[in-house]
């Protein structure tokens, strides 16, 4: 067994990683197989994380990745004391925390022979942190690597993916996906739906498979897409989609928000109703990354509710292209071959890019009522 075992479909990329590997262990540092800074590129659920994450436990391995000893173990967990694994809840990445962490990153490897950063979410450092982040890698530790993930390599600054050696994961196929459910315990029935919903996307697949209440929502937003035909419809599914959006959010965020308030006051000495000095500064700094993580958290709800919808307007143009092999809603298919007749393919497809585009523009922080009313009276 091995930690590269744990990535679906990828075996290009795996290939690439045990070779550089296995010259990090011979010390060859004329080959070109090994570098200091790697940038992971793929589409959501590709797994770019997992292979970071991998890779970093692979080179602390004494064994290179043997997936069993303590160190592989932390290290996949984040905790490894080698391993600096930088992830982001809220919108951005900002200077203040990039520049602790370029401090850590220059100090010798403890336990290893490497000492490794693994920013997940490199798209979302801010302007001045990407320009820190440059200088660092630029002018690496002697047993430093950086490992940056990104959607895609236009998500990072041109200077800082030209001093990279650029790996791009593929959305892992749905059988792929399926087989690794099935393993899992899951029924094939259940696997094969999830693994199709999912559309590829690992992380999704097992969060349908496993939870009623998540196939329940995505059904209920496929729905609400097929009940629009007017202005008014189209506002009231926007107004819907948003609202549960908020809710699922303040939900979360209500189970988390309290208990990291509690503790952060215990950890800084609470008696009574007063804190020690820089206690209430703290406390600030925690409600407004909380703050932030709720509004990324609507988001990101918004993001997968769209690629729901996206997946009916792909069924209705494979109806309409009389192709029924690889339709993924298949208990709507009553509706979707309703919807296929009333429409064209040339209007199916400008819903899907209407979609698409109201992904972008979530993305870039645009307003998420304004941007998903404009989209459902696209699609009406």
């Amino acid at each position: 067994m091995s930690v590269f075992d744990l990535l679906i479909d990828q075996e290009h990329v795996i290939s690439i990683l045990r070779d550089a590997v296995q010259a990090a262990a011979i010390g060859d540092d004329e080959s070109q197989e090994m570098t200091h800074a790697w940038l992971f590129t793929g589409p959501p659920g590709s797994g770019r994380s997992n292979a970071a994450l991998a890779f970093a436990a692979a080179l602390v391995c004494k064994q290179g990745g043997c997936n069993e000893c303590t160190d592989c173990l932390t290290a996949l967990r984040g905790n490894h004391a080698d391993v600096e694994l930088i992830k982001t809840e809220g919108l951005s990445i900002k200077i203040d925390e990039v520049r602790e962490l370029i401090t850590r990153a220059s100090w010798s490897p403890s336990v290893g022979n490497y000492r490794v950063v693994v920013i997940e979410d490199a798209d979302r450092l801010t302007e001045s942190a990407a320009n820190a982040l440059l200088k660092a890698i630029e002018e690496p530790g002697l047993r430093t690597v950086w490992l940056l993930c990104a959607p895609s390599a236009t998500d990072v600054l041109p200077t800082i993916r030209s001093r990279m050696r650029s790996l791009v994961l593929r959305t892992p196929s749905t059988t792929a996906v399926a087989a690794l459910l099935v393993e899992e315990k899951i029924s094939p029935a259940m696997a094969n739906f999830a693994a199709r919903a999912s559309q590829g996307h690992i992380g999704r697949a097992r969060h349908l498979a496993k939870s009623e209440d998540a196939r329940t929502r995505r059904e209920a937003i496929l729905k609400i897409s097929l009940l629009i035909s007017d202005v008014a419809s189209a506002f009231k599914a926007a107004q819907v989609l948003v609202e549960a959006a908020k809710a699922e959010a303040e939900e979360e965020a209500e189970r988390r928000d309290s208990a990291e308030i509690i503790s952060l006051k215990e950890a800084w000495g609470q008696q009574g109703s007063k804190l020690t000095q820089g206690g209430s500064k703290a406390v600030k700094e925690l409600e407004k990354e909380q703050k932030s993580r709720t509004t990324r958290m609507v988001r990101d709800y918004l993001d997968r509710a769209l690629l729901d919808i996206a997946t009916l307007y792909r069924d209705t143009l494979l109806v309409q292209s009389n192709s029924l092999d690889s339709i993924i809603n298949i208990d709507l298919i009553s509706e979707i071959e309703k919807l296929a007749e009333r429409t064209t393919p040339e209007a199916t497809l400008k819903k899907l890019e209407a979609i698409m585009s109201a992904r972008t523009n979530l993305a870039h922080n645009a307003a998420p009522l304004l941007t998903i009313e404009a989209l459902m009276v696209s699609l009406k």
